[in-house]
C-alpha cells in the first residue's frame, strides 16, 4: 500500500510507501507506477539523481529547471535525514513565493513529490545524508535557475543559521527571490 497526502501547497505531496518488516529486516517499494497512478501521479521519470552530504547542515538550493527542461521531482532519503523545501514560483498561483518543507528520513520513509513550478532544496539534519530523487525531464545546465536559500522574502525556517550552513560556492551566489524573472505563469 501506498498513503499519499497534500500539503497546503497544490500539487507537492507527501508520499510514504508501505514497508514490510520480519526477521531479516525490512523491504519497501519505493515506487510502483501503477499504484502512483492510482493515486493521480502520472509521471514519467527519466533520471535518479543522488547526492552524498558530509556535514550537518549542508543546504542544497533552492533549485529549479525552466521549461523546456522543468522537472518534477521525486525525493526520498536512504541514509540520515534533511529538511526538504518547496517553494511555489507559478506566478498565477494564490500561494506564489510560500513555501513547505517536511521532515525526509532514512527512518520515516517519507518521500515528497515537487512538481514543475516549484524550486526545490533541502537541509541535512544529519552527517554523511544520502538523497535519492527522480525527476521527469534530463538535467540541463542551460535551463537550470536557482534563487537565494535564505531570502528575507522567503522566510523559509531553516534548521540551520545562515552563518553555520554549508553551500557550494554555486548555491552561495544564487540572487535573490525578487529578481528571478517569470519562470512559470
Amino acid at each position: 500500500m501506498l498513503t499519499v497526502s497534500a500539503t497546503a501547497l497544490d500539487g507537492v505531496k507527501v508520499i510514504v510507501p508501505a514497508v514490510f518488516n520480519d526477521s531479516r529486516g525490512s523491504f519497501c517499494e519505493t515506487y510502483n507506477r501503477d499504484r502512483f497512478f492510482k493515486h493521480g501521479i502520472t509521471l514519467e521519470f527519466v533520471q535518479d539523481n543522488e547526492s552524498v552530504s558530509a556535514p550537518r547542515g549542508t543546504v542544497r538550493g533552492l533549485h529549479l529547471q525552466k521549461h523546456p527542461a522543468a522537472q518534477d521531482k521525486l525525493v526520498r532519503v536512504t541514509k540520515g535525514s534533511i529538511f526538504d523545501v518547496a517553494v511555489d514560483l507559478r506566478r498565477s498561483s494564490p500561494t506564489y513565493g510560500r513555501w513547505v518543507a517536511e521532515v525526509l528520513s532514512a527512518d520515516n520513509g517519507k518521500q515528497l513529490l515537487v512538481p514543475v513550478g516549484f524550486a526545490h532544496g533541502f537541509c541535512t539534519l544529519e552527517p554523511d545524508t544520502r538523497v535519492v530523487y527522480k525527476v521527469t525531464s534530463y538535467y540541463s545546465a542551460e535551463n537550470e535557475v536557482g534563487i537565494a536559500w535564505n531570502d528575507p522574502d522567503l522566510a523559509i525556517d531553516w534548521p540551520v543559521a545562515p552563518g553555520e550552513a554549508v553551500l557550494s560556492d554555486k548555491d552561495a551566489r544564487l540572487p535573490p527571490f525578487a529578481s528571478l524573472p517569470p519562470v512559470f505563469d
